[in-house]
């Protein structure tokens, strides 16, 4: 298995999507800053580029696995697909101001601490993905959708989004806002989740 792995071209259907999503990063932070992010054509816009992230997400994944697609360069590349665009959105959103700016700190230093030890340690020590993790991901992105709908909330964009009007709006982005308390709980608790088991594999390979 492990030759057959290495003859794995990095030329396949699973990496190119993963590259297409990092291409998609800068394009989505612009749809989505767009007019201060008062628009809502193109927070519409930001929002189908980051649906269609996440689909292919979850698609190279399983096509990465069913056809042993797995090379070293979709184990890098991957995650920080994965990082970039859901990063690109919550500092996006903290910018336009429906998101705090110390959530957003703190969910990156969370993120990218974990997808960085991950790599340092992927020819040593396999942390296989936690079932927290799994969900962590499906809150944060089904939060940071919610919010990217331009809903109305408040005065926080001048009444600019009618797109949802009266209190369906508020009712949406205020139960976004919830999913993404749990989105962030999750995080942190993934994360200890992560370190912990890190810590044992180490302690484990040297004893």
């Amino acid at each position: 298995m492990t030759t057959e792995q290495q003859q794995v071209s990095n030329f396949n259907i699973a990496n190119v999507l993963t590259v297409l999503r990092i291409a998609m990063v800068p394009l989505f932070g612009w749809a989505l800053l767009h007019d201060g992010g008062d628009d809502p054509l193109w927070r519409w816009v930001a929002f189908g580029l980051f649906a269609v992230a996440m689909i292919t997400d979850k698609i190279d994944g399983d096509l990465a696995r069913k056809h042993n697609l797995i090379t070293d360069f979709g184990k890098i590349a991957d995650p920080i697909a994965d990082k970039a665009i859901t990063g690109m959105a919550f500092i996006g959103l903290s910018i336009v101001g429906d998101i705090w700016w110390w959530v957003t700190i703190v969910v990156l230093l969370r993120e990218w601490s974990v997808t960085l030890l991950r790599l340092s340690i992927l020819k040593d020590v396999v942390i296989a993905a936690a079932q927290s993790g799994k969900i962590k991901t499906v809150l944060q992105a089904l939060a940071l959708a919610g919010l990217l709908w331009p809903l109305p909330h408040g005065d926080a964009h001048g009444g600019a989004f009618d797109f949802w009007p009266g209190p369906l709006g508020e009712v949406l982005f205020y139960v976004s806002q919830l999913m993404l308390a749990a989105a962030v709980a999750m995080t942190m608790w993934s994360g200890w989740e992560f370190f912990r088991d890190v810590r044992r594999q180490r302690s484990h390979t040297q004893g």
